[in-house]
């Protein structure tokens, strides 16, 4: 009886507002979560890197899509900041929002969740509620926060909640928030899961969907990634099928996307970014192999993407040719070094390997982004030059992001300078348009090198 009722505690202080949410983890996903938790409930915020823990108490923001307005209003209503670990102690729920990267050998790195449960090992008590929000293999949440409560002496589901909800961030969309996205749930046991569907219920306007288990809500993470990367891989190979055979794929896709039924556009580029994408196929794909299984679509998948960053590397190059410049002697603008459109996030950005690939082959890079301001590439930091710099300096500019700057970017403008051909990785220009001015122009999805 005792062991329900702390559990039942528990969630009629989260139904009354009353509970304190503690969020370790304070980067692109923690941060934003901890600023809508605070609208409902007490929050206290951890981070193991000080130098943000102390940025933040400083009332500055370094996560985009969060104001520092909206960080100080959220510091005198109800956030406070933790200097260390077991101050969460005092929390009545606690979710994990810790990056899940790969090594360098391509293997999942879970050295931050790790972390993570040494402290939630550290101070879990009775009714507490643990999620994990962190992206990962199906069984994770077991495998490391379970046996941690297990460890510390308690009995996952029955004196700690213990559940996995996905996070859905996707930095830069206007449309789509924490607040307005749904959010799946699931728990290693029934009171686990509607615990944490009642915490969430609080924050969220959309629906809250409770899944089966935490495996369950981790592999939705999985497909949700994983389906977005196969079929951009698909797009991408149909690409350059079409490249040699003359056909516009972006006019394709367009055309295609008009069917109301059986269709989902997905656009060819110089390869994929971000946190989530890159990285999910291969935390499944290492669990699959320990099942005995090779999950050799999704790798091929993996392939043709990765694939297109050198394929632009060898449509630069041919552009160069073309434009009869010796790649030795030239200098290459790379136009975006951000994983996507209007944002400053480089995560696994395709810029990476590009810059990498080029910086042997041509005789000089240069960079420009108008939201990121640099990029370390191997050694080298590529540091970001103003535009009209990079205009008068560069023999041929990649254009990697279709920011809205690029977009309303003249092509009258880029002929004005040194540029002698673009290499467009993201349909931001028109061929004739282009060649017009006297330009060489290549792009993806368009054109064969």
């Amino acid at each position: 009886m005792e062991r329900r009722s702390s559990l039942e505690h528990t969630l009629s202080l989260i139904r009354s507002g009353k509970a304190k949410v503690g969020v370790i983890g304070l980067g692109y996903v923690g941060l934003p979560l901890a600023i809508v938790l605070a609208k409902k409930f007490r929050v206290l915020g951890y981070d193991s890197d000080g130098k943000k823990r102390r940025t933040l108490r400083s009332g500055v923001s370094y996560i985009e899509g969060v104001s520092s307005r909206a960080l100080r209003n959220s510091m005198r209503r109800s956030l406070s900041i933790a200097d260390r670990a077991d101050e969460l102690r005092k929390c009545d729920c606690l979710i994990i929002c810790v990056p899940t990267p790969v090594g360098e050998t391509g293997n999942p790195d879970l050295g931050y969740v790790r972390h993570s449960a040494a402290i939630v090992r550290r101070i879990a008590r009775k009714g507490m509620l643990v999620v994990l929000e962190s992206t990962s293999y199906p069984g994770t949440t077991d495998e490391f926060l379970g046996e941690a409560l297990v460890d510390a002496g308690f009995t996952p589901g029955k004196e700690v909640a213990l559940a996995f909800s996905p996070e859905r961030v996707d930095p830069g969309n206007k449309r789509y928030g924490i607040s307005n996205t749904p959010k799946i749930v699931g728990g290693v046991n029934e009171a686990s899961t509607e615990m944490a569907a009642e915490l969430y219920s609080k924050i969220v306007e959309a629906s809250v969907v409770k899944v089966r288990d935490c495996a369950t809500a981790e592999a939705v993470k999985m497909v949700e990634n994983i389906f977005r990367g196969v079929n951009i891989a698909l797009i991408n190979e149909m690409s350059l099928i079409f490249e040699r055979m003359g056909i516009d794929t972006w006019e394709v896709v367009g055309a295609a996307s008009t069917k109301p039924f059986g269709f989902m556009p997905h656009y060819p580029g110089p390869g994929v970014g971000g946190h989530c994408i890159p990285l999910d196929s291969l935390y499944l794909s290492y669990k699959a192999k320990q099942y005995g299984f090779v999950p050799r679509f999704i790798e091929l998948s993996r392939q043709v993407n990765e694939f297109m960053k050198f394929h632009t590397v060898n449509m630069t190059i041919a552009a160069l040719k073309q434009a009869r410049l010796a790649p030795r002697q030239a200098t290459v603008g790379i136009m975006g070094l951000a994983y996507k459109k209007n944002i400053s996030d480089t995560r696994e950005s395709p810029a990476i390997d590009i810059i990498r690939e080029l910086s042997k082959r041509v005789g000089r890079v240069v960079v420009h982004d108008p939201r990121a301001s640099s990029m370390m590439v191997e050694r080298t930091r590529f540091r970001v030059i103003p535009v009209d710099r990079i205009l008068g300096e560069a023999d041929c500019l990649v254009f990697l992001v279709d920011h809205d700057e690029y977009v309303k970017l003249p092509v009258e403008r880029i002929r004005r300078g040194r540029v002698k051909a673009i290499v467009d990785g993201r349909n931001l220009f028109q061929k004739e348009t282009v060649e017009k001015a006297g330009l060489v122009y290549k792009a993806i999805g368009k054109d064969s090198v």
